[in-house]
């Protein structure tokens, strides 16, 4: 089969990942192989890629095929697997497996789990033609939804998600969610169904028209105004979900939400100088999402509650369509198909 692999991390620019022809993966008993249809092109994928995330053990193992968003038909099972039958359609999100016997996997939080393994990270990936999966880490796709609308939902569907849950919302609550592109344009939309006032920040006109024509009840620009200044005059907010990977970005979601408000960290960052404990406000992590998260953001797309902006590329121009996430000219997500 014909994968893009990245046998070294080094700059989008100089074209890391390589067309290679590799084995098409054979299944064990408790697992599917999918051939795949479309998968998601996430800014993880670049910060892997690119290496900015060595220093977290990331990636740990070369060569690998990057992708966790993927999307496919199920080509052959293992003989242990009555989940599913060939010809079906298919999802696989980041978390590709876990031990499914430690406490976080027991309580619903396998996504937690120590051993948990990470699909384009700790296993090869979709920006290929094939992929096997441990079958109880798949999922069936309602037949309302398209494969290319379908992949962003294994990943920035079920990374909003989890982090909109974890924002403590409700109506008449505000929240800011800093970054709309690939995750932060469904954020808004699930923020919006709690009944929440949304904030967007973000810094591209592009960005800010998508937030607007999604249900935005307003929009700011770094560029243009000062934010802290512009949430003060609005009293502050409730929440701040913040998915933008920027220093500047988290400094000014701290310092955006009331006292005793909550802060949802769905990137790597520092929470810098500025943190008043005595303001008490919470900071929670937030990453993917669990099994049941995934089924239920599932549900909301197969209902129409969520709609994803997407465009759709061939495989082979993986390289240049990192380029162009890089520099922000994707308007929220794009997709590789092969």
């Amino acid at each position: 089969m014909k994968a893009m692999v990245l046998n070294q991390t080094a700059p989008i620019e100089t074209k890391p990942l390589k067309l290679t022809n590799v084995d098409i993966p054979t299944v064990g008993t408790n697992e599917v192989l999918m051939k795949i249809t479309a998968c998601g092109v996430c800014r993880s994928n670049l910060h892997l890629i690119e290496g900015d995330w060595l220093k977290y053990g990331i990636p740990p193992k070369l060569p690998i095929i990057p992708g966790h968003e993927i999307v496919g038909i199920v080509e052959s099972v293992g003989n242990d697997v009555s989940t599913f039958a060939k010809g079906e359609r298919i999802g696989i999100q980041p978390l590709y497996n876990a031990c499914r016997h430690c406490d976080y996997c027991l309580t619903g939080r396998e996504h937690l789990c120590d051993a948990r393994q990470i699909t384009g990270d700790t296993e090869d990936g979709g920006y290929a033609e094939y992929l096997k999966v441990p079958s109880d880490f798949a999922y069936k796709i309602p037949d309302s939804i398209d494969d290319l609308h379908a992949a962003p939902l294994f990943c920035p569907g079920v990374t909003a998600y989890r982090a909109v849950k974890r924002a403590d919302l409700a109506p008449g609550k505000t929240v800011a969610v800093f970054g709309i592109g690939g995750v932060g344009h469904l954020a808004l939309q699930i923020a919006k169904l709690y009944g929440a006032r949304v904030i967007a920040v973000t810094r591209s006109k592009m960005h800010l028209d998508l937030a607007s024509k999604l249900g935005a009840d307003t929009v700011i620009s770094p560029v243009e105004e000062d934010v802290v200044q512009s949430m003060q005059k609005m009293g502050f907010v409730d929440s701040a979900i913040i998915f933008a990977p920027a220093k500047e970005a988290i400094s000014q979601a701290v310092q955006s939400v009331k006292k005793g408000g909550t802060i949802v960290m769905g990137v790597f960052g520092s929470i810098g100088d500025e943190f008043m404990f005595v303001d008490e406000k919470v900071i929670k992590g937030s990453v993917i999402g669990s099994r049941k998260d995934m089924k239920e953001v599932l549900a909301l797309a197969a209902d129409g509650s969520i709609e994803v902006v997407c465009e759709k590329h061939p495989l082979s121009d993986a390289n240049e369509v990192l380029a162009k996430l890089k520099t922000s000219k994707i308007e929220a997500r794009a997709v590789l198909m092969p």
